[in-house]
């Protein structure tokens, strides 16, 4: 293991010069401490450690799910993956994100963060849209038990790529979840975590300013992203740009402050295409909420201010669903291609196995976020139905099967499914219902051009209409 201590001192002549870097009012934090009463030694009441835990347990998560080798170490595997999920050794490693050519990572193990779990927040309400009628904390357990019996996080039987189901869900049904319908829901309600009171007894915080915080983190900016371009941002979360992640110049990414996570990336990730600016736009919402609860300076904030920070929480969560939506209508967009290469392939009487999995893959991550779609404040109702009626509960196999529910044993049960041009069909079909319902604006991989064409192929004028 390397001294990370040599990297520091080695760059604290660039730390000094880049000191100027963030200014405040373009970066979280840090922000004063504003309890009255408190006699500590605190200056920043900013925190949000458990938030870059679960992030961080998040990442290693997804490393581990691609991991097993298909039943031999299955029992192994996935007690690993429990032990993250659960967040049972804070002496654990981080698995991801680690250490990339000059891209250096401050921390090492989960002591170096906070010790916390994924597992207790988790939502609780039914997933639908996924065999079982589970909620979310038991979805991912499932997923997890699959996950640990398949050959590198992938099981053809069912089309089912673990490794993004996993890791797209947690996404939503821990982190836009605990956000959106709870902290900056729940919590900013006038007799919960009020001002005027430490968020816990013996904390420098008050209830409304850690409540803030820890949605921040869960949306996974780094502290200065108004100092970042999107395309910055972004790179920062590919491990590309080490200038841009490391705000204080000590030649290291602190995990709790300086890496993109999550939502943060996949907006990043829209809004360099330069038609959306959702990075921007939550993080300065974020940004200006807590300086309103800032300057309240301890006080019970007034039904005037928490007015205006109810308005920012909605600017945050109606943007944020906008990024998951814009990710489902990328996926929809990839399985399109997707489908329609396999077609090609079995035209030509070709392998189709290598393109099988990418199918798979893409699949998974559109499942993953519609299903995240589904985890925030509000129900979405008929467009929730279908979405999920779209895109089935599994992939459509090569045989034109796909798996409808699971028995009281949790095998997968199959059924024949739509045929390739009508699931085609479905997935413009997810396009123009994100559009419909969330605006969304990126729109990238938008094949909806094909849409005439492609239902009137299939025959019927009522093809192009959504189910």
């Amino acid at each position: 293991m390397k001294s990370k201590a040599k990297i520091a001192v080695a760059s604290a002549i660039t730390a000094l010069c880049l000191s100027s870097y963030v200014q405040a009012g373009d970066v979280y934090g840090p922000f004063p401490v504003t309890l009255k009463g408190y006699s500590g030694n605190k200056t920043n009441s900013v925190s949000y450690t458990g938030q870059i835990g679960r992030q961080v347990l998040h990442t290693s998560l997804k490393k581990l799910s691609s991991q097993g080798n298909g039943g031999a170490n299955a029992g192994r595997i996935k007690a690993e993956m429990m032990s993250y999920f659960g967040g049972t050794d804070k002496n654990k490693a981080i698995l991801a994100p680690v250490d990339k050519g000059d891209f250096n990572i401050k921390q090492e193990t989960m002591r170096d963060i906070s010790n916390t779990n994924l597992a207790g927040k988790a939502s609780k309400g039914v997933v639908n849209g996924w065999p079982g009628q589970m909620t979310g904390r038991e979805t991912l357990e499932f997923m997890i038990d699959k996950a640990a019996s398949t050959n590198k996080g992938f099981d053809p039987s069912t089309g089912y790529d673990y490794i993004q189901l996993i890791s797209k869900f947690t996404m939503g049904a821990v982190f836009y979840h605990q956000a959106c319908d709870n902290y900056l829901d729940e919590k900013m309600g006038a007799d919960k975590k009020p001002n005027n009171k430490p968020y816990k007894e013996g904390k420098h915080y008050t209830g409304k300013e850690h409540s803030w915080d820890e949605a921040f983190g869960y949306f996974g900016a780094v502290a200065h992203t108004l100092k970042l371009t999107p395309e910055q941002s972004y790179n920062v979360a590919k491990m590309k740009d080490l200038a841009a992640a490391d705000a204080n110049g000590d030649g290291l990414v602190d995990l709790k402050s300086e890496m993109t996570f999550a939502h943060a990336y996949y907006a990043s990730s829209f809004d360099k295409g330069g038609k959306t600016n959702y990075l921007e736009t939550i993080t300065k919402a974020f940004i200006d909420g807590r300086q309103i609860i800032t300057d309240a300076k301890g006080e019970a904030l007034t039904d005037a201010e928490r007015g205006k920070i109810v308005n920012l929480a909605g600017v945050i969560c109606s943007n944020w669903e906008k990024v998951i939506a814009e990710a489902v209508f990328k996926y929809a967009g990839s399985v399109y291609n997707d489908v329609t290469k396999l077609e090609e392939l079995v035209a030509s009487n070709s392998d189709t196995k290598k393109a099988f999995r990418t199918y798979a893959k893409h699949w998974g991550e559109l499942k993953g976020f519609a299903l995240s779609l589904q985890t925030g404040k509000y129900n979405l109702g008929e467009t929730g139905t279908k979405l999920n009626r779209l895109m089935g509960m599994g992939p459509l196999l090569m045989n034109a099967s796909q798996v409808t529910g699971i028995n009281s044993s949790g095998e997968f049960l199959k059924d024949e499914g739509s045929g390739w041009g009508e699931y085609k069909l479905h997935m413009l079909k997810v396009q123009k219902l994100m559009i419909d319902a969330f605006q969304v604006k990126a729109r990238n991989k938008d094949k909806l051009s094909d849409m005439s064409n492609l239902a009137e192929k299939l025959g019927g004028s009522n093809s192009s209409e959504n189910d």
